[in-house]
């Protein structure tokens, strides 16, 4: 009688993740379901604090989305304490707000990579992604 021989799997590859930090469940909720459904795992942070702490302990991102109106911590201090740290910025940023009164280059300057204006539709927040981390279908091919 013969033995069958084990089958060999390949580790499947991860998909490419994002870090969502918003403060509003519902938003963060509506976000996650668009990445994912475009082939991208998430990661969820109510405020910047809790970003930190996740990216500080874990595998870095290819991405933050980043709400700047948040308790605890704003988006701005969470640029502010990611410029201290060198790993952390290595991650691209992108700035999903409905905040006014200040100029998309004061936001660069701070470190963000792309600034986008709520409301924005989900081929806007797909396109801003995949300029700054590998759509999942190009990544997996």
């Amino acid at each position: 009688m013969f033995r069958q021989r084990p089958k060999c799997f390949l580790a499947e590859p991860m998909p490419p993740h994002i870090l969502i930090v918003e403060d509003d469940s519902a938003t963060r909720a509506a976000l996650a379901l668009t990445f994912q459904t475009a082939g991208y795992a998430t990661n969820e942070a109510e405020n910047g604090r809790a970003a930190l702490e996740q990216l500080r302990s874990g595998e870095p991102p290819c991405l933050i989305l980043l709400d700047l109106m948040m308790p605890v911590m704003t988006g701005w201090q969470f640029l502010a304490e990611r410029r201290k740290d060198p790993a952390l910025v290595a991650v691209p940023v992108v700035v999903f707000t409905a905040a006014g009164g200040y100029d998309d280059s004061m936001l660069r300057g701070m470190g963000a990579d792309d600034v986008i204006r709520k409301p924005a539709d989900a081929d806007q927040l797909l396109a801003a992604v995949g300029r700054r981390c590998p759509a999942p279908a190009a990544w997996t091919a």
